[in-house]
C-alpha cells in the first residue's frame, strides 16, 4: 500500500487549520482582506514561536524543530 488517502496523512494540517479558525478567524471580524492577512500572519508567528504544543512536550514548534536540527548536526 502506498498510504494515499489515509487519515493520518493530513491530520497535522487539519489540526493547524482548526486551531487557526477557532483561535483567530472566528474571534475577529476582519474589515478587509489586508487586515485578515495581517492578523493571520501574526497568529501563525504566535503559533510557531510562542504557543507551547503538547505534541512537542510543551515546546514551541520552533524550539522542537531547532532541537532536531541540533541533534542532526
Amino acid at each position: 500500500m502506498d498510504g494515499r488517502r489515509r487519515w493520518r496523512d493530513n491530520v497535522m494540517v487539519e489540526r493547524l487549520w482548526r486551531s487557526l479558525k477557532y483561535e483567530c478567524v472566528y474571534l475577529h471580524a476582519f474589515e478587509n482582506s489586508t487586515e485578515a492577512r495581517q492578523r493571520i500572519s501574526q497568529w501563525i508567528v504566535f503559533y510557531n514561536e510562542r504557543r507551547p504544543h503538547s505534541r512537542h512536550g510543551g515546546l514551541t514548534p520552533d524550539m522542537a524543530y531547532g532541537g532536531q536540527l541540533a541533534k542532526a548536526a
